[in-house]
């Protein structure tokens, strides 16, 4: 993990949220956007804001309990990033997506994962080395109640080889990292997995 400065945080959340939205990865309002500082609380986005159009005051910190401590609304989903770090010490930074592919995928997977298989971006993901292997994306039903959603997807994000992804059905994509540059490099492998996956079958009908 790398904390940083609460003004470097602000300055790669607004960067990253024109980024997504550039890829239409996050559309009106949605998405929502954090990073671990090295005072121990975290910067994320004030709720309600385009992410392509945000600036610094659009960014936020609370502490690791989720107070703001700076009288500002966090983003309803705050609960689900402070779980993340939480659960995984090394998380730096965690993003949330939502690209017209990963929320349709998620919609159109009945179960509870999608694995995937042989794809060169799964060397994009922390630890995993080649190609040749299969990675089982959790997938958990969305609700109102964060918690319900943090204590059903919790098991799945702990199991042996689990990536440091899920998706919300019908809602979009979680992804972190040890640092900014890792979470992006997580979603945009994802992001495009799913997307190829989506042509082959198109491809294949």
């Amino acid at each position: 993990m790398t904390a940083i400065s609460f003004p470097e945080a602000r300055r790669q959340i607004v960067a990253v949220g024109r980024w997504l939205d550039g890829k239409g990865w996050a559309p009106a309002t949605s998405g929502n956007y954090s990073v671990r500082l090295d005072d121990g609380s975290i910067a994320v986005t004030v709720s309600g804001r385009h992410k392509g159009r945000l600036g610094e005051d659009d960014v936020m910190r609370v502490s690791a309990e989720g107070a703001s401590l700076d009288g500002k609304k966090p983003s309803a989903e705050t609960a689900l990033h402070l779980a993340i770090y939480r659960l995984f010490p090394d998380a730096g930074a965690v993003l949330h997506s939502h690209s017209p592919d990963s929320v349709g995928l998620s919609r159109a997977v009945r179960g509870d994962s999608f694995t995937f298989t042989g794809h060169e971006m799964l060397k994009a993901l922390p630890g995993n080395p080649t190609h040749d292997a299969s990675v089982r994306l959790p997938i958990v039903d969305n609700s109102q109640d964060m918690a319900m959603i943090d204590a059903a997807i919790a098991p799945a994000l702990l199991a042996p080889g689990a990536p440091p992804a899920y998706l919300i059905r019908g809602h979009g994509l979680y992804g972190w990292g040890r640092d900014m540059a890792e979470a992006e490099r997580v979603i945009e492998a994802i992001e495009f997995m799913v997307a190829t996956e989506r042509a082959e079958r198109s491809f294949s009908a």
